[in-house]
């Protein structure tokens, strides 16, 4: 049975990052980046640890084995990813001031355990989990990310704006 958390554990963090080194470009071929999706930002279990103490990222457990995760990333930290700073500014453009959200920063679901809820369930449990004052949830999904950009619609994630950053094209999502 999965269940659904917040990392509590320093082994919690560090099932993410191995989560995380299978799902980079640099570990999938094409095809598989084609089909399956795929991560942009590899963290560093400092920055990981940081920003579970602000707000705990969320992760599915099965046989206390991490087989998801949803990271969360307080508007604090959005000069702390070189590759995250162009989304942040371009959140601030859009929010105008607002600062109910929380930024989630990086979802994964195990290949054995996609298609099955894992995904939803994430976003269902961050947002119970939100800290007091925070209703919304603001990610970006990399244009060429077909699986993820339908993924985030699918559980009603909204279109706020197209951009481009460093010869990418992303899509800023709002929950």
């Amino acid at each position: 049975m999965i269940r659904y958390i917040q990392a509590s554990t320093i082994d919690h963090l560090e099932q993410i990052l191995l989560l995380q080194q299978q799902n980079l470009p640099k570990s999938l071929t094409d095809k598989e980046k084609e089909l399956e999706g795929f991560l942009t930002v590899e963290h560093s279990l400092e920055i990981l640890k940081e920003m579970n103490d602000e707000c705990g990222h969320v992760i599915a457990l099965n046989n206390e084995k991490v087989i998801g995760y949803a990271l969360c990333m307080h508007p604090r930290f959005a000069e702390s990813i070189e590759v995250l700073k162009p989304m942040f500014h371009e959140i601030y453009k859009v929010v105008k001031g607002k600062s109910n959200y929380m930024v989630m920063g990086q979802i994964c679901v195990a290949k054995s355990h996609r298609g099955q809820g894992v995904f939803r369930r994430l976003y269902e449990t961050m947002k119970e989990n939100l800290p007091a004052g925070f209703d919304t949830i603001i990610t970006e999904v990399d244009a060429k990310n077909q699986r993820s950009i339908c993924a985030h619609k699918a559980v009603g994630f909204r279109k706020l704006k197209r951009y481009s950053s460093d010869g990418k094209d992303w899509i800023l999502v709002v929950l």
